[in-house]
């Protein structure tokens, strides 16, 4: 089968060719790829600064596909049926994070894309655990970014608990941003998308879905439109989706007293000068969200299913397979929002 394997340690080292197929054995399920999304982390992978990525590995862990094959251990996944699938592969199964099932936490947790064979493929093999079939009506496009869906999932219902009427400022507009204001207008919140001159054309992408205000820091004033929103007591919730420690600390000015600062995104450095005498005389709840876990995976796919969030509407570019490099450059020059690889034709828009 044809894939894109990252050959070897450094830049690029990329390189679209033909690897043996999957095989569906014990508890694994064979997935035909219908799409395959491109991710931070996977140009990161490109750049040869994800320490996570192992090669030689087919990278991609955004997926949706038809199961093709099962292994005589999978019991309640079937041949034909439209899945999407979770990103771990397998946990050492004894930590307590594993008995919890934050398998995001799992010291020892493998992952599709980084340590096992991904699905910028024409099949990937996935445990029956972490695969979900997807609602007749959602599509392969949508249900192919259920995991940063999930990660939205994850930082906004289960770390950052947004209910409704709650005001929240979300610092990225990329997919990861993009994805968390669409959760949180699920959940009945009032939606502000902060970025620069630069997300002109992801802010657009941000109001049409639902977001409530789009502010461009180079042009206006945050802090004063947020003042004005919340009769002077600042957001409920700030989300820091774009990896940028002044988007940290800007969060940590808007947000009220006793508001909650949610981090997603990852600094360039393991340490940075965060202001934390805001963190302490406003008793700011600042907390991590790492990923996504199987809890927000079920959320995301009932979302989907309501259709209150539809995933596919962030989608920039498809690109094919064998073209793949270009829906890399695009995504590095950081054009649209999201770009999406289509792995097969013949599933394109089921």
């Amino acid at each position: 089968m044809k894939a894109v394997v990252k050959t070897a340690p450094g830049y690029d080292n990329m390189v679209y060719q033909d690897i043996p197929e999957p095989e569906a054995t014990g508890d694994l399920v064979k997935i035909k790829i219908a799409y395959s999304g491109i991710c931070g982390t996977d140009l990161h992978a490109f750049k040869g600064t994800y320490a996570s990525t192992k090669p030689p590995v087919v990278l991609g862990h955004e997926f949706s596909g038809v199961v093709t094959a099962v292994g005589p251990g999978v019991k309640n996944i079937k041949v034909g049926d439209r899945v999407t699938s979770e990103t771990t592969f397998a946990t050492c199964e004894h930590c307590s994070s594993c008995a919890a099932k934050d398998y995001n936490l799992c010291s020892n947790r493998r992952g599709i894309g980084t340590q096992i064979n991904g699905s910028m493929a024409e099949f990937v093999v996935s445990r029956e655990e972490s695969v979900h079939v997807l609602p007749d009506h959602v599509s392969l496009l949508s249900a192919a970014l259920t995991e940063p869906l999930a990660c939205g999932v994850h930082s906004s219902i289960e770390k950052g608990d947004v209910k409704k009427g709650d005001v929240v400022c979300v610092f990225g507009a990329g997919a990861i941003g993009q994805m968390v204001a669409q959760v949180c207008k699920s959940q009945g919140a009032t939606v502000i998308v902060a970025g620069l001159t630069a997300d002109a054309e992801r802010f657009a992408v941000a109001l049409a879905n639902g977001a409530d205000r789009a502010v461009d820091q180079a042009k206006e004033d945050l802090s004063a439109i947020i003042r004005d929103m919340t009769n002077g007591e600042g957001v409920d919730i700030a989300f820091e989706c774009s990896g940028a420690v002044p988007a940290a600390n800007k969060a940590l000015e808007v947000v009220r007293r006793k508001g909650t600062v949610v981090q997603m995104g990852v600094f360039p450095e393991a340490k940075v000068p965060i202001w934390t005498d805001l963190i302490l005389h406003k008793e700011i709840n600042y907390v991590g969200s790492r990923s996504q876990k199987p809890s927000s995976w079920r959320t995301s796919i009932r979302l989907l299913g309501e259709g209150t969030v539809v995933p596919e509407k962030i989608v920039s570019r498809i690109v094919s397979l064998e073209d793949w490099r270009e829906g890399f450059e695009m995504s590095m020059r950081g054009e649209g929002v999201k770009a999406v690889i289509c792995c097969d034709p013949a599933l394109e828009g089921k």
